[in-house]
This record gives structure tokens, sequence and C-alpha cells, in this order.
């Protein structure tokens, strides 16, 4: 594997230690570890280990600035050819984004605090995978930017177990009792607030000693002053020391006896406190965001409340009054660091997410139209998942039809798409942005459209496969040109999988009726008075309202109504939505039998149960067809201005009826001809073919 990883500057801090941290592991196993940022410190320690370093400003938010960093770092990704892009801060993280993008490469970060809810902050959530270092951080990305829990990963800061040795705080006795802070200055750390808790306990122990660790270069003057005029103030000028941040971690441990993290916000993680814990040091920790899961109270350390110098100095001396405390939660505190933050499971943890973001694809497939090609698509859906059983697959569909793949088992989500109302206009932009921070590798477009090659483009998806029909298709990078002839839907769809080297398709649909939905529907006709052994057919009223050439006449449904009544004594129930209610009463006014008349009562997953209890099915081209054909009920279907080859499912136990006239299959919505190819269907054609069918 080729890693780039990604942070403003390579300074003596957490984020950039870990960085340091991956950078090595790699290079010991053979992969290559490059690390891009503003220099530092840490610079030579990259080199000894044999990973590569590129200085690049990517910590500057001058937009000329990223813009350069933006074709850089393309050139670098190409040069290096990087596997993975790893943003670890949110400013880098915006031009590696769009830098791994636009070089197909996979971009993953790390969350590494509680970031304001900002643009620039959102970047850290567009990861195809996002690093998290604890569950409060997992439920603060969730909650704050959206970033669902399927797209993350615990991995917790490590420690190095041999560096940091375990000392039994008997060994550290001395005349001396020495405190202090291993962080940044910045005032979220808290420095003031241990300060004033420094001063309580100096009252009482008058050999006390204060340790600041830290890199005073790189904070804000200002906060420095602050800190020093405490110090002042609280006249602990004699007993104060600061340490340089480039000193040895380990070593100023050493010499602790109690580490503090004095964090007034939320803090992430606090790799201090794992490593003073590792050492044997005790920690008293403010009760803040995930250092409450490094940090049992009275167990593996101390916890007080933030901003209450007070109550943090009761903890202090606790441990200084109390050898017995400090003995039991050391020890305790090292047990709970073996066993959750040896850095060697912790980078094994790292590198097996990396494996997982390769390994693993995001697959995106579009099917945005009717309920009948939703239905058509299901094969392509099982195909997939048998050449990628490990992906994940999700399907975009619209609104009004997701309930037909709620229970697909060959995706793992349904995208809703809502043309009418929320994804129309600028909601349409929206709807790729949301699609965009999925961070799909492939789409799969079985709608090929204008609308659906462009959400693929707008949604920055690497692999955009789809036919070349001249509508919007230059947005696809993978394509292939229509099939001449006529060829069945199921079919035509498996040409594009073909692309991706799915060759074999088994055609036959499928649905999966939900037991609640069977059980309205017998309920739904035994309060329409049918007969226990009674044969039951279905008609669709209406193939199209818009599309009115392919519907059959009204009178010629009665007509055969009437036939099978007598006949066969045969039950009709009639289908259709609630806006074909006028066609229905002109369906009962012209028949003395007695339909069922279940138009505008039925959701489409009512529907699919209603239509699997019937006997057979009579239809124009629509969705009801492929509905009974996934549900393996028998069909006959009246074909005229629309070519059965090209639309009719596939099913064992079905007949087409098709008058082929000189004018069709015409394609068209109104007919100069009164739709002379479906009234030259008789009624006494259909009846045969039904009786048939149900044999």
């Amino acid at each position: 594997m080729n890693i780039l990883q990604l942070v403003p500057k390579l300074d003596l801090g957490g984020v950039e230690k870990g960085t340091v941290e991956v950078a090595r592991y790699l290079t010991l196993r053979g992969h290559k570890a490059v690390v891009v940022s503003g220099g530092g410190k840490l610079e030579k320690a990259l080199d000894a280990m044999g990973a590569r370093h590129y200085i690049l400003p990517v910590g500057r938010k001058n937009p000329f600035v990223m813009v350069y960093c933006y074709h850089k770092l393309k050139h670098i990704i190409k040069k290096e050819n990087i596997d993975i892009v790893h943003a670890r801060s949110r400013v880098p993280a915006l031009t590696a984004y769009f830098a791994a993008r636009a070089t197909h490469r996979h971009f993953i970060t790390t969350a590494h605090g509680q970031y304001k809810k900002h643009l620039m902050s959102r970047v850290m959530g567009w990861g195809k995978m996002v690093i998290v270092a604890n569950e409060m951080m997992a439920r603060y990305m969730r909650d704050n930017f959206g970033v669902p829990l399927t797209r993350m990963m615990i991995v917790p800061r490590g420690v190095d177990l041999k560096k940091f040795g375990y000392i039994p705080p008997e060994e550290r006795k001395g005349n001396k009792f020495r405190i202090g802070m291993i962080s940044r200055f910045t005032p979220l750390k808290g420095h003031l607030d241990f300060l004033k808790a420094a001063s309580y306990v100096y009252r009482r122990m008058p050999n006390l000693e204060i340790m600041l660790m830290g890199e005073k270069s790189s904070a804000k003057e200002e906060y420095i002053k602050r800190i020093e005029l405490s110090i002042r103030h609280l006249m602990l000028g004699k007993i104060v020391e600061f340490v340089d941040s480039d000193k040895d971690v380990a070593d100023v441990l050493k010499e602790l006896d109690v580490l503090v993290s004095a964090n007034r916000e939320q803090e992430a993680f606090g790799r201090a406190i794992i490593e003073a814990q590792a050492r044997g040091v005790p920690v008293v920790a403010t009760r803040v965001g995930g250092v409450v899961e490094n940090v049992e109270d009275g167990v593996t350390g101390l916890l007080c409340e933030p901003s209450d110098p007070s109550d943090m100095a009761e903890k202090i001396m606790r441990y200084a009054k109390e050898p017995a405390l400090v003995k039991n939660i050391t020890q305790k505190a090292r047990e709970n660091v073996d066993k959750k933050y040896s850095l060697d499971e912790v980078m094994k943890h790292t590198l097996d997410t990396y494996s997982q973001v390769l390994e693993k694809k995001n697959i995106l497939i579009f099917k945005m139209s009717s309920l009948g090609d939703i239905i058509l698509s299901v094969p392509s859906l099982r195909a997939m998942r048998k050449r990628h059983p490990n992906a994940a697959i999700k399907v975009l569909v619209d609104v009004r039809f997701r309930e037909v793949l709620d229970k697909c088992p060959y995706i793992d989500e349904v995208i809703t798409y809502d043309p009418h109302n929320r994804d129309k206009g600028i909601g349409f932009l929206k709807l790729a942005g949301r699609l965009r921070a999925e961070h799909f590798d492939i789409s799969v477009d079985l709608q090929n459209n204008r609308s659906s090659h462009l959400l693929a483009f707008l949604s920055m998806i690497p692999e955009r496969y789809g036919y070349h029909n001249k509508k919007l298709s230059f947005l696809l990078n993978r394509k292939i040109g229509l099939p001449e002839g006529s060829i069945n839907p199921v079919k035509h769809q498996s040409r594009v999988l073909g692309l991706m080297g799915i060759t074999r398709l088994d055609e036959h649909l499928e649905l999966w009726p939900e037991k609640e939905n069977d059980i309205w529907a017998e309920n739904f006709l035994k309060e329409n008075w049918l007969k226990q052994d009674q044969k039951l057919v279905a008609l669709s009223l209406s193939a199209s309202k818009k599309w009115k050439t392919k519907n059959w006449s009204i009178q010629s449904m009665a007509e055969l109504s009437e036939i099978m009544a007598k006949e066969k004594s045969i039950r009709v129930v009639l289908i259709g939505l609630e806006n074909e209610a006028e066609e229905a009463k002109e369906f009962i006014r012209r028949t003395t039998a007695k339909p069922i008349n279940a138009i505008g009562k039925t959701s489409v997953s009512k529907l699919i149960s209603l239509i699997k209890r019937c006997d057979a099915l009579v239809s124009g081209d629509s969705s009801p067809m492929h509905i009974a054909s996934a549900v393996g009920t028998p069909f006959v279907a009246l074909f005229g201005p629309t070519d059965p080859g090209r639309h009719a499912p596939p099913a064992e136990n079905s007949r087409v009826i098709f008058r082929k006239i000189s004018c069709s299959p015409c394609y068209k919505a109104s007919c100069f001809k009164k739709r002379k190819c479906m009234n030259l269907i008789t009624p006494r054609e259909v009846f045969d073919a039904v009786i048939e069918v149900m044999k």
C-alpha cells in the first residue's frame, strides 16, 4: 500500500506524533509512507525511518495557496502512486479531498477534535472512512456532521509500551512532589485553572514543584503572557518550570508524581493521559469528552469538574495523602493501557482500516423512474451483489417507490430521490452534495437519462458506468453504445454490467412481500365476499394516464369481465391509482358482474400482495405485469404502441398479445387511428389466454 498523510506542520503534538508512528509502522512492513506538511521538528524522524516527506503550506487558508497546494498534491499523488490520501487536519483536508477525487484515489480522514460546524470542518466527514479515537467522537461526527456510523472506524491513540515502561510509584518518592501538564499552550487546555489549583496545593505542600510542557514558540504570545502573569500573581515563580516540547515525554513523566489534564472544553482523546498511565503516573483529569473513556473515576484515575480549581486541587491532594490509592490506581491504569492502547495493536488496526478502504467498494446504482423499471432492475442488483459480495451497494430510487426495495437482500440502503419537491431546483444540487459525501467509488446508471448522468458527475464518482445515449452521456467515463434491435429490458440493463465483467445474468424477477400485507390482502378479499375457492383475476384499468395509447378500452375490459363471470365464475378485482376512479365507475356501469374495486386502496406494498394473491392478471404495458412476473402470478400482457420484445418482463407463465399494424410500435402518446392496434385485441382472445395461463 502507498499511503499519503497530511498535517499542517510536523511539530511535537499528538496528531503529529501519530502521523510519524503510522509512517514508521508502514515502512517497517514494506509499505510506502509519504507525508505532506509545512515542516517541523519531526522531519528528521521521518527521514530516519525511510518515509518520504514533501514540504507544502497545506495548513494555510489563503485561497491562492490552497489552489497551488491542490495542483502540487495531484502531482505528488501520481508520482508516488498513492492508494489512499489520509488527511489529519481540516485545512489540508480540503485541498486533499479535491486532489484525491481528481486523481481517483481513496480519501479518508481522522477527526481529532470536536470541530465547529462550518464548511472547513465539514470536510472531515467526507472521507470514505472517518477514523475517530473513541465512541464520543463517533457520536459527535454523526450528530453534527451527519457521518453514518457505518463509515466510521474507532482507532484509539497508541502507546509504545516499551518506551513508556511502568515505574512503580514507590520508586519515584523524593523530597519534592511534582505535578505537571503536557499539552499545547491554548486556552481550552485550562492552564490557568491548573495554576490556580496548584496554588491551593502549594499552601498545604511547600515541597511542591510544577512543570508545564509544551511548545511556547508556536503558541499565541498573548496567552503565554497571561500564563506568566498568573504565575506571578499566584507567587509560583520559584516552583514553575517550562519544559520544551522537544524533550522526551517518557523522561518527563518519569519525574512526575501527578499528571493533570485541565481541559475546559470537550477533549477528543488525551494522548498524554494514556502515556502517563502507561508510565505509572496517576492522573487527575477534567470530566470532559473522550477523557471519561480513558479515565474511570476512582479506578484508573481521578476526575474533577472542568474550570473548578478547588475540585482539581482536592483530587491532587488525595494522591499526595493516600499512597495506597496511588498504587492501586496506577496498576489498574497500566493494565487498561496494556489491554486497549498498545501501539502495536493500534497500528495493526490502522493497517486493517487502510486495507478495508482499498478492498471495500461503495457502489451507487441509479434507478429513479417508474415502479416497473425498478422491479426490472432486480436481476442487475442480484448480479452486482454476486460480483461484489463485500461492497456497500446503494440504490437511488424515486421516493414514491422506495418500499419496493426495502426488503431487497442484494443492497445495503435505498436512497430516495424526490424530483417534484425536495430535490427540485437547488435541491438537486443538495442531493448531489449528499451523494458526494457518501464517497462512492462506482456508479452504475440503469436509468440512463440526463438527471442520472448529471448526478453521477456532480457526485464526483470516479467510475461512472452507463449507456452512450447522447443525453449528457459525455459525463460518463465508462460507457457502451445503445443496443441494436429489440432485446428484453433485463438484457438491456445487463449490457451496462458487461463493462464491469458481469456477462451472465439470471433474468428472473423477484419481490419480497411483507407478511402483514399478505394478511391485509386476504382480509380485503374476504370483506368483499370472495368465495373460498373462487378464481380471482386482477384487471389493470389504465396502463398509463399520460400515455393513453397503451390503454385497452374500458368497454373491452368490461366484456372480458362478463365472459369470465358467466363461463368460469371468475371474479375480477380492479387495480389502479386513486386518479383512475372515473374509469372504475365506467367499468362498473358497463358490466353486470360484481368486481372488487381496489382502485386507490393500495399502497405499492399492498398492491404487490394483492397481485400475488390473484390467480391471473390482465394488464397493458405497465408495472402490474412486472409485479406479477416477480411474485409468480400468471399474466396476460396487452401491447400495441410499444414493443413487447423490449418491455415485456421475463416470465414462465404469461402470454403477450400484440396486434402489430403498419404504424406499430409507434411510441407515441397520441394516435390519429384511435388506438387501432389496441382495439384489435378482442375480449374473447384475452379470455382464452387467461384460461391458458391459469392452467
